[in-house]
């Protein structure tokens, strides 16, 4: 079964930038695509970022990119997501997510990191 950790989340100003991290067991990351989500109270769960497992490169949502930025250190099997320039608007849980190919559900979540940012 794969397990996912999340970490780094926590209360920011508005105008920093964060650091979340995603551990997964095994290595995976040559058969999962992984990826994260968010979502903030009161919204629904929404895409955010993710690899693609066919070539490797990245998918954003469209309004967020530029501010985001998915990485990962397969030896550590661990993804990254960096946000910059935090605004208000980002609070929400942030979820790492992972699913065998490139389509259909995701299959695996972490417990989430809460994000709060402050004005």
């Amino acid at each position: 079964q794969v397990q996912l950790v999340e970490s780094g989340g926590g209360l920011v100003q508005a105008g920093d930038s964060l650091r979340l991290s995603c551990v997964a067991s095994g290595h995976i990351f040559s058969t999962y695509s992984m990826g994260w989500f968010r979502q903030a109270p009161g919204k629904e769960r929404e895409f955010v970022a993710r690899f693609k497992l066919s070539d490797g490169n990245t998918d954003y949502a469209d309004s967020l990119k530029g501010r985001f930025t998915i990485s990962r250190d397969n030896a550590k099997n661990t993804v990254y997501l960096q946000i910059k320039s935090l605004k208000p608007e980002d609070t929400a849980v942030y979820y790492c997510t992972a699913r065998i190919g490139d389509y259909g559900s995701w299959s695996y979540w972490g417990q989430g990191t809460q994000v709060t940012v402050s004005s």
